[in-house]
């Protein structure tokens, strides 16, 4: 029997249950506390809290619900006013009785100082951002305006981070109801008060959203004009920098400046980030029709990114026509993907793309045949005009004359004979090469060091142990919402 008691007493002891989760804040809460933090920017001045809290509201973006939005009116602004009583009057009333009770929240209460103009602009960002996901877009073009107005009244600079956002979604609205022309001259108005009141960040958003509004009605030559006569200065954010990038490939693309729209193209492409999916494949798409356009032929790996192969297909197989120098081939393509291009607005681009399709396919003869007539230059190309010898002898003199080819013309006995290729390593084109990639490396060294930053005397002040924490804090919420804010973006 000892034994067994023994054996009894070794039994191990029922574990201890888990302590219990913290139960999840609820969406008011975290409103109320995005609201504390704008407070706290305001009274100090510091604009990096502005930045924050919008950072935390896209966090949110997908939770909110109207009777959240309803609650937080009337915490941030006072009942009296006439900014509560426009924006309530917006949000759609809802007869659910399950309400979001805030018994999670910490017993501490929240409280914010009313009447500050910062609390009232983002509760007018809150309202439009709600009404745009819920698809209420004549409520949403109401509140934008009604913003917009209230904006022309303030001058702060704690205000310009709300703004800038305020001005992006007031165009975003009248993009999706294609009423884009009607808030152009308010664009204007805007960017000329943002360059009066010095606000670089309100300029550089409303510059790129006058390009869209311009491009977005064919109106090229009028974009250009704005953008070389707009005031320049360092960017202040990426994502509108890759915007503007980005616009301008396409006016240097549309007005034949091929080697500078690459430039810009793969640039914005580069600097974009991995989540604006839909950003890097438009910048992707027109990269390949300038490349083209170029005599280029993009790498193989272009069309293999992930998550862009599906959507680089119909270009993927415009390049295989160029590259092969099949005209037939590369009409036939452009009319099994024309909507394809007629949607990303391509298609008068690919037009341009004919004369190259001929080009290659000539360099292509040239390279195989040291003699060849003129007859089957034309067979060979597919030219089916009234004459096609006679085009054919057109489209070699001008290629000899632009240099694409090394060939002279029999006119006597109607051939085209191929000069002997040289060796390209006695050129100075292997060392013109290697220069332009060097450079292309340097330059990017060097916008990623001017992009690094650094706290401001950050050499002469030794960081508390409390200042430490709450920089480690920030950053950790930095990179936690950076792919809800570039999805936003984008």
């Amino acid at each position: 029997m000892p034994e067994d008691v023994q054996m009894n007493e070794s039994e191990p002891q029922p574990a201890a249950p888990p302590p219990a989760a913290a139960p999840a804040l609820s969406t008011l809460h975290h409103l109320k506390e995005i609201a504390s933090v704008i407070e706290a920017g305001s009274l100090s001045k510091e604009v990096r809290r502005i930045s924050r809290a919008f950072r935390l509201t896209v966090a949110l973006r997908r939770r909110l619900a109207a009777r959240d939005v309803s609650a937080f009116l009337g915490f941030a602004l006072p009942a009296s006013s006439e900014a509560y009583a426009r924006l309530t009057a917006l949000v759609p009333k809802e007869d659910d009785t399950e309400m979001d009770v805030d018994a999670a929240a910490p017993t501490t209460q929240i409280s914010i100082k009313h009447g500050l103009p910062e609390i009232e602009i983002y509760c007018y960002l809150l309202v439009l951002i709600f009404l745009i996901d819920q698809n209420k877009y004549d409520e949403a073009k109401a509140c934008a305006t009604a913003s917009i107005a209230r904006l022309k009244n303030l001058n702060r600079r704690t205000v310009d981070v709300l703004a800038s956002r305020l001005y992006f979604y007031y165009s975003n609205v009248y993009e999706l109801t294609n009423r884009l022309a009607e808030i152009r001259g308010n664009l204007l108005a805007l960017h000329r008060m943002a360059t009066l009141h010095r606000d670089e960040l309100g300029q550089e958003t409303l510059l790129n959203l006058l390009l869209r509004n311009y491009l977005h009605y064919n109106l090229y030559d009028q974009a250009e004009k704005l953008r070389s006569k707009a005031p320049r200065f360092e960017a202040h954010s990426n994502q509108q920098f890759c915007r503007y990038l980005f616009y301008l490939g396409k006016i240097r693309t549309i007005q034949l400046e091929y080697t500078d729209a690459k430039e810009s193209l793969l640039q914005a492409a580069r600097k974009a980030p991995t989540t604006a999916r839909g950003f890097r494949i438009q910048c992707n798409k027109w990269a390949i029709i300038v490349r083209l356009l170029l005599g280029e032929i993009p790498e193989r790996t272009v069309f293999m990114q992930k998550g862009m192969k599906k959507a680089l297909t119909p270009y993927f197989e415009l390049t295989n026509a160029v590259r092969v120098g099949d005209l037939e081939l590369f009409m036939a393509v452009a009319d099994k993907f024309a909507s394809t291009f007629s949607a990303d607005r391509t298609r008068n681009l690919i037009v341009r793309l004919r004369h190259n399709v001929i080009r290659t396919g000539l360099r292509n003869i040239s390279i195989s045949y040291s003699r060849i007539s003129l007859a089957d230059i034309a067979k060979k190309l597919r030219l089916d005009s009234e004459n096609p010898v006679a085009d054919a002898e057109s489209i070699v003199a001008k290629a000899i004359r632009d240099g694409a080819i090394d060939a002279t013309i029999d006119h006597a006995n109607g051939w085209m004979v191929s000069k002997e290729t040289g060796d390209v390593y006695s050129t100075n084109e292997p060392q013109i090469a290697f220069n332009s990639r060097i450079a292309f490396c340097l330059n990017m060294h060097n916008e990623a060091v001017k992009a690094m930053r650094f706290p401001p005397n950050s050499h002469k002040e030794k960081e508390s142990a409390e200042k430490r924490r709450e920089r480690l804090q920030q950053e950790e919420e930095l990179a936690k919402h950076m792919a809800e804010e570039d999805d936003d973006d984008f």
